[in-house]
């Protein structure tokens, strides 16, 4: 919300001056590429599937990775781009990113800072199909091996070509609340919470894969369970930043 253009010139502009790029290559590439689970937006029926409808963004961010989707259907479309769209579901592990809530969470719950857990209305759960990142690499390998190669030469189509969308998720969404447990646990430290009020600005209150599609074509399967994954996540973080926890020594 502070810094919209971000969004716009990396989603879109990037995007845009990538298949540009792309489209006049010889050969031309096929392209996969990172859409985002955020584009289900306001759906409420859950599992998402990859059929349901994308048309309710709840954020800026969603919006620009629709845009993404219906450009890449563009270039499709007149340059014969073989286009492959991942939506990734809240992927987490080592190497992450610093602003994630499971990050900042794990930072702060050592620092003894607060943390800000959500809540929706009337006290309901916010919960998130979290993905772990070797779960995500196998799909995105499985998405590269079974793309077909793009139709066009010299900027101009010559034949259909692959355009896809595919879930990327874990299929079991998580609440935050119990995200917080567990890295409590890891971390043997108490996290302070601070329980606040969902704002309205763009997040949504679950998300949930339905992954049957990208088992079918490239036989995608995740197999870390949130508890698992934060381990190894606890275990990176901690040698890489250390435990920021006082010694004794």
């Amino acid at each position: 919300m502070q810094n919209p253009s971000s969004y716009v010139h990396s989603n879109i502009a990037g995007f845009v001056n990538l298949l540009e790029i792309c489209k006049n290559a010889n050969p031309q590439p096929a392209i996969v590429w990172a859409s985002s689970s955020s584009v289900y937006g306001l759906n409420t029926k859950v599992p998402f599937s990859e059929k349901d409808r994308t048309d309710q963004p709840a954020s800026l961010y969603a919006a620009t990775k629709k845009a993404g989707e219906e450009i890449a259907h563009t270039y499709n479309h007149i340059y014969g781009l073989s286009l492959t769209g991942l939506r990734f579901f809240t992927v987490y592990g080592p190497w992450g990113r610093p602003d994630m809530a499971y990050f900042f969470f794990t930072r702060d719950i050592l620092k003894g800072k607060p943390i800000p857990v959500f809540e929706a209305a009337n006290h309901g759960t916010v919960a998130r199909d979290f993905t772990y990142i070797d779960d995500i690499v196998k799909g995105c390998l499985g998405a590269l091996d079974t793309a077909e190669k793009s139709t066009g030469t010299g900027g101009k189509k010559r034949g259909p070509a692959q355009l896809r969308v595919f879930n990327l998720g874990n299929t079991s969404p998580v609440p935050v609340s119990d995200l917080v447990g567990f890295l409590e646990r890891l971390l043997k430290v108490k996290a302070k919470r601070m329980v606040m009020k969902l704002p309205r600005n763009g997040d949504v209150q679950f998300t949930h894969a339905n992954i049957s599609y990208a088992r079918k074509e490239f036989g995608y399967k995740p197999t870390t369970d949130l508890q698992t994954g934060l381990k190894k996540f606890v275990r990176w973080y901690v040698s890489y930043y250390g435990s920021g926890k006082k010694s004794h020594q």
